[in-house]
């Protein structure tokens, strides 16, 4: 009959002499699209969309610029879209503003093959895809980076999750994305700290694992702080493809051991520490990134000329590679503090990342508490630049 299923299993039941083992894989496979302007990106979302319902996600400052435009495109293409906007800023991306959406999602009809579109930067980006991950035991969404930090980081590789006050991204899941569209056109609305704080997640990466990245950055900044639109496609598009390559190692990240993490360890620490939001994401992995360099110095791992070509190109970025150079200064005890609770959460180790070339790193956990303060207080000279 029309609508009706039938299904035969028969399974036969097993002998009392053992436990019952099982095994459960899930794998993903998703597009990046890395689009110069709005028609473009457009025309990539509502093929990925394919005539599905979409909720929107975004925030109340992306929501005026673009993501407007956006649900009015889909509309009249007969996509049937529903729109909410949270405040914008790090302070959202909590659990409470998660139960929120959660409970919108809830009161709509959105159904389970729908579509969540997260329309912003890192914040909504990790919110969305968290909230989508738990929603009717997951949804799929699609991640519209309108930040430099998103575009080459944040909407890859589905890391999700909210802050808490004892620990950033304490709360989350892995959940990777249905597609991702990220339009560098997009970019040239920001502000220049914002540029200096993506340009941040790019370099981490090209430290770790490409030096013809490295190379790129370094040969087109001044095009890219200009927010140049053609190096900006380049870079997105390399640091995005590194990136899945780096993850696509270990997705679910079983081993902890992880050279994504470069400048994340006391990055981190200085986000929970500052309140959640006067450091940006990527203030705080370049300061990060800066100690790590200067405890790969002193335990003689890296030579002088790469620590200087790495703090220099931090520097000519115009991020901060000092405390002092942070938008609020952080004590070094309090650092210290939050790393001991990032040991716990990571299992017990504290896994510092420490490059020992430009394209290459180690993984140590076994930094003391004194060489972590050393590197903390460090002063500009400690690195000095090359000619």
């Amino acid at each position: 009959m029309d609508g009706v299923l039938a299904v035969r299993d028969d399974q036969p039941i097993p002998a009392l002499d053992g436990p019952i083992t099982t095994s459960v894989q899930r794998t993903s496979t998703y597009s990046i699209h890395v689009t110069s302007d709005e028609g473009s990106a457009l025309q990539a979302l509502v093929e990925e969309i394919g005539g599905r319902t979409v909720a929107i996600i975004t925030d109340e400052i992306v929501d005026k610029i673009f993501t407007e435009r956006i649900g009015e495109w889909l509309s009249d293409g007969g996509v049937k879209v529903r729109k909410i906007a949270i405040p914008a800023g790090e302070r959202s991306k909590s659990l409470a503003t998660a139960s929120q959406l959660l409970d919108w999602l809830a009161q709509t009809d959105t159904r389970r093959r729908d579509i969540l579109l997260a329309v912003g930067g890192g914040v909504v980006i990790d919110t969305v895809g968290w909230v989508a991950s738990a929603y009717m035991r997951g949804i799929p969404y699609i991640n519209v980076p309108t930040t430099l930090l998103a575009q080459v980081d944040a909407a890859i590789g589905g890391k999700v999750g909210v802050d808490h006050d004892i620990a950033k991204n304490l709360i989350g899941a892995f959940y990777a994305p249905h597609a991702v569209v990220s339009c560098v056109g997009c970019l040239t609305t920001l502000d220049s700290r914002q540029v200096r704080s993506g340009l941040a997640e790019a370099i981490k990466m090209a430290v770790i694992s490409s030096p013809q990245l490295f190379a790129f950055i370094d040969r087109q900044l001044e095009s890219l702080l200009a927010l140049d639109v053609s190096s900006l496609r380049s870079l997105v598009h390399a640091a995005s493809a590194i990136k899945c390559a780096l993850v696509e190692r270990d997705p679910y990240e079983i081993d902890l051991r992880r050279t994504l993490n470069f400048g994340h360890t006391v990055g981190h620490a200085v986000e929970t520490v500052t309140g959640y939001g006067p450091v940006l994401h990527g203030e705080a992995v370049a300061y990060g990134m800066a100690v790590a360099v200067r405890v790969a110095m002193a335990r003689r791992v890296l030579a002088p000329a790469a620590a200087s070509r790495i703090v220099g190109i931090l520097r000519a970025v115009g991020l901060p590679t000092v405390p002092e150079e942070l938008p609020v200064t952080p004590a070094a005890d309090d650092v210290i503090a939050a790393l001991a609770k990032i040991r716990q959460v990571r299992d017990g180790s504290l896994l510092f990342v420490l490059p020992t070339s430009i394209g290459s790193a180690l993984i140590v956990e076994d930094v003391s508490d004194d060489e972590i303060r050393a590197a903390l207080c460090g002063r500009r000279s400690a690195v000095t630049l090359s000619p």
